[in-house]
């Protein structure tokens, strides 16, 4: 069985605003039934707030009133309208002072091998600015005598899958004639 999102602050809500028994909650929330009674009687987390199942679209009111009604019958999870989760793009996290002194050696393995990838797309890859790329392909940067190009991946400034598609975006189509 599916348990509900944030079981303990579901049951919470249900302890304050049904009259559902503690077993009926437990079943539904993944509690044991003195969990749920210590839950009502403020001997564990006290002043949790409650959340409401059914705005979470989780439950429906005619399914807690139905179990309301009967002490024997168990809540069911409602239908999700959402069967998948996006995930969001994170930022990108804090790169300590030796790893950045290591992305100029990664800008230069991907002008070295993937000379056609624009700027924009080393910079947003690599969380660099364009001038350390254009100093860098123009070979005026102040380091660039000790640059080794090496690849990012493996200095952990991306992932394989997000290399694989900036380099997928930097090749130019190809026509079906040359196929």
């Amino acid at each position: 069985m599916t348990l509900p999102i944030m079981p303990q602050g579901t049951a919470v809500w249900l302890i304050e605003n049904t009259a559902l028994t503690f077993e009926q909650i437990g079943r539904f929330c993944g509690l044991h039934a003195l969990e749920v009674q210590a839950l009502a009687d403020e001997q564990v987390s006290v002043g949790m707030i409650g959340v409401d199942p059914i705005k979470l679209g989780q439950l429906t009111q005619e399914e807690i009133d139905r179990c309301s009604r009967d002490p024997n019958a168990e809540l069911n999870l409602a239908a999700q309208k959402f069967t998948t989760i996006s995930k969001k793009k994170h930022k990108k996290k804090y790169t300590p002072l030796l790893k950045r002194q290591e992305r100029p050696d990664a800008i230069a393995w991907l002008i070295k091998f993937y000379p056609g990838m624009s700027d924009a797309n080393i910079c947003s890859l690599l969380s660099s600015t364009k001038a350390t790329v254009l100093s860098i392909r123009n070979k005026t940067h102040a380091r660039i005598n000790e640059l080794k190009p090496r690849d990012p991946v493996l200095l952990g400034f991306c992932s394989q899958m997000e290399l694989d598609s900036a380099i997928a975006a930097a090749q130019p189509p190809q026509n079906e004639k040359e196929l």
